[in-house]
């Protein structure tokens, strides 16, 4: 039979009865005796009750987390710090060249920002700089170019960029020579190829819809330069190219025209297509007539023609 001791709960006080042997351990090494856990973990808890010295809610804090001053969160502590340790004003300079007051926290800044500090270091003003333009726009009777002006870089400080600063002259910047003036839209066809755009979609599923047989990227011969599409009939390939910035660019018509050097040079027939050919209607079918012809060998006078005429008022460009 389990001999039973009476003991007391050294957290709660409550009664409750152990083993004779537990009791005598604890007596023997002087350990207190708990009734469960709960008054265990309690008696072991060491955290203290106190005050937030700002708003007076309670807080907890173990030993070694209690300080002089105690505060319930920071915003409290900042409160009584500010109350008691007021903040510097703060010095305030006067810009250079605009006269705005700003302050400065460090160095021996004398402007406000970039912009004042860039206008500064040139000895024109921005009526100055628009004269400038005016004038050289008389001498050379058209828009001067960046690099025809000696004052470039400081209408790109006060302005922002050259263009601005010829519009803010009252004239029309030029259109880049050299940079690409368009984004493209990739756009996929109804057989997979990515076009550049809504356009050349449209003609690659003309090519889809008829069965004809076309390859997209080309390569033409000795360049790194692409065809759009190409096309074999009867043992001849033919490049066909959808000029859609014809007209629009500089740089794209020079490349329009190497094209068409470089297919007569070997002897390769190109078919041009513009967005007329597209819009307001659609005259794949007359531009391409030649492609869906049932009998080749019948279409041959057919096609002869518009294989002889001249770039600029066909599609096509006979090869030399």
């Amino acid at each position: 039979m389990v001999r039973l001791k009476r003991v007391f709960c050294k957290t709660c006080g409550k009664e409750f009865f152990r083993e004779n042997g537990r009791y005598n351990e604890a007596k023997k090494f002087g350990w207190n005796q708990y009734c469960s856990k709960e008054c265990l973990y309690r008696e072991m808890d060491k955290t203290q009750m106190l005050l937030c010295e700002n708003c007076g809610k309670s807080i907890f804090r173990s030993p070694n987390a209690i300080s002089l001053h105690n505060y319930c969160s920071r915003s409290c502590a900042a409160i009584v710090n500010n109350r008691n340790d007021p903040k510097r004003v703060a010095k305030f300079k006067v810009c250079l060249k605009c006269g705005a007051n700003f302050s400065s926290s460090k160095g021996n800044l004398k402007f406000c920002s970039m912009d004042c500090r860039d206008g500064a270091r040139t000895k024109y003003g921005s009526e100055d700089l628009l004269q400038i333009i005016k004038d050289k726009f008389k001498e050379l009777t058209r828009v001067p170019a960046r690099r025809e002006v000696k004052i470039s870089k400081q209408c790109m400080q006060i302005f922002g960029s050259w263009n601005n600063a010829i519009i803010a002259a009252g004239f029309s910047p030029h259109r880049s020579d050299s940079q690409r003036m368009y984004k493209r839209t990739n756009t996929k066809a109804l057989d997979g190829h990515l076009c550049d755009s809504v356009s050349e979609a449209l003609i690659d599923n003309w090519f889809f819809s008829h069965k004809i047989p076309h390859q997209r990227d080309v390569y033409y011969p000795t360049t790194n330069h692409r065809a759009d599409w190409a096309v074999e009939m009867n043992g001849q390939r033919i490049f066909i190219e959808y000029f859609g910035l014809a007209n629009d660019s500089k740089r794209y018509d020079r490349d329009i025209n190497y094209k068409r050097e470089l297919c007569q040079a070997n002897g390769v027939p190109l078919i041009e297509i513009y967005p007329k050919d597209l819009y307001p209607k659609n005259c794949l079918n007359e531009k391409l007539y030649f492609f869906i012809l049932k009998d080749i060998q019948d279409a041959g006078d057919r096609t002869q023609a518009p294989f002889s005429r001249r770039m600029d008022t066909t599609a096509i460009l006979h090869p030399v």
